[in-house]
C-alpha cells in the first residue's frame, strides 16, 4: 500500500471529538497514512489566520504531501469544496480563500470542484464536511486516485484579499498579517523588500504612534519589555518584545498598518 503524508490544519481545537473523527475517517480508508498536525488552534472561523499558518508550514513537507485545511464558517452553504494541485503539493479544503496563500493562482496546475460522492462518506452532514467530505477525499487522494476523478475542473476560485506591501515616495507600507501565540506582530513586509527599499539609508519603523529605530538580530536582543523590530523565521518584518507581548503593549490588530520611513 502506498505511503503518504496528510497534514491537518483546522479551527476545531482539541477539547472535542472533531479532530479525532477526521483522523479516524482517513485511517479507515488508508491505515498506513502518516498524519501530521499543523495546528488545530486557529481562532474559530478565522480564515485569514488559517491561511497564514498553512502558508508558513506547507513547503517544509516532502513533495507529494496532501495538505487538508478546514476553517469553514460557510460549511453547508453555497461555497464549493475544492482540491488545488501545485507542482509539489495537494491542497484540500473549502473554497473560501483558506488555501490561496499556500497555493496562489500562479502556482496552481489544476483546480477541481469536489463533487463525486463516491469519495465522500455515505452520509454527509451539513455541519461537518471536514469529516464527511474533505477527510475521505484526502484519504483517497493519498491512495493514488487522480484529481480529475473527484469532480470537474475549475477556472476560478476564491482568493483572499491581503493588502500587498507598497512603496510611496520615502515610505514602505505594509500591514499586520498575524499575531502569534507569543504576541509577536508579523507584518507583510518581506526581508528582501525591506532592504531593497532602505538601501543602507537610516530608517524608522512606525506602528501606530510608536517609532522603532533599527533592527535587532533576535528575540534575545534588546531590553526586557522594550518594543523592537526584527526579521522572523518566515522572512517577514516582526515587531516583538523581549520576554513580553508586543500585541498587548501596542494594542495592535491584524490589518493595522506598519510603515518604514527612509531618510534621504
Amino acid at each position: 500500500m502506498k505511503k503518504s503524508i496528510i497534514t491537518l490544519l483546522t479551527d476545531f481545537g482539541t477539547k472535542d471529538h472533531y479532530v479525532a473523527s477526521l483522523k479516524g475517517v482517513i485511517l479507515r480508508i488508508h491505515p498506513q497514512c502518516t498524519l501530521i498536525d499543523i495546528s488545530h488552534q486557529v481562532n474559530p472561523q478565522d480564515i485569514k489566520e488559517g491561511a497564514f499558518i498553512l502558508a508558513n508550514a506547507y513547503s517544509f513537507f516532502p513533495k507529494g504531501t496532501i495538505h487538508l485545511a478546514v476553517v469553514d464558517p460557510g460549511v453547508g452553504g453555497s461555497r464549493k469544496a475544492i482540491l488545488l494541485v501545485t507542482r509539489d503539493y495537494f491542497f484540500v479544503g473549502p473554497d473560501n480563500g483558506l488555501l490561496t496563500l499556500a497555493a496562489p493562482r500562479g502556482r496552481v496546475k489544476q483546480a477541481v470542484a469536489l463533487a463525486n460522492k463516491k469519495f465522500f462518506l455515505p452520509r454527509v452532514s451539513a455541519t461537518f464536511h471536514g469529516r464527511d467530505l474533505f477527510a475521505p477525499v484526502a484519504a483517497h487522494l493519498s491512495l493514488g486516485v487522480k484529481p480529475k476523478a473527484f469532480g470537474s475542473e475549475l477556472d476560478s476560485w476564491v482568493e483572499l484579499d491581503f493588502r500587498n506591501s507598497r512603496t510611496r515616495k520615502q515610505e514602505l507600507v505594509g500591514e499586520i498579517l498575524h499575531v502569534d501565540l507569543f504576541g509577536n506582530i508579523i507584518s507583510s513586509i518581506r526581508e528582501q523588500q525591506f532592504f531593497h527599499f532602505t538601501k543602507d539609508h537610516p530608517f524608522v519603523i512606525k506602528i501606530g504612534k510608536r517609532a522603532i529605530h533599527g533592527l535587532e538580530k533576535g528575540y534575545w536582543a534588546g531590553k526586557k519589555e522594550e518594543v523592537m523590530a526584527l526579521f522572523g523565521s518566515g522572512g517577514f518584518l516582526e515587531i516583538s518584545v523581549k520576554e513580553g507581548s508586543a500585541q498587548k503593549i501596542l494594542k495592535a490588530k491584524r490589518g493595522n498598518l506598519i510603515k518604514v520611513q527612509r531618510s534621504s
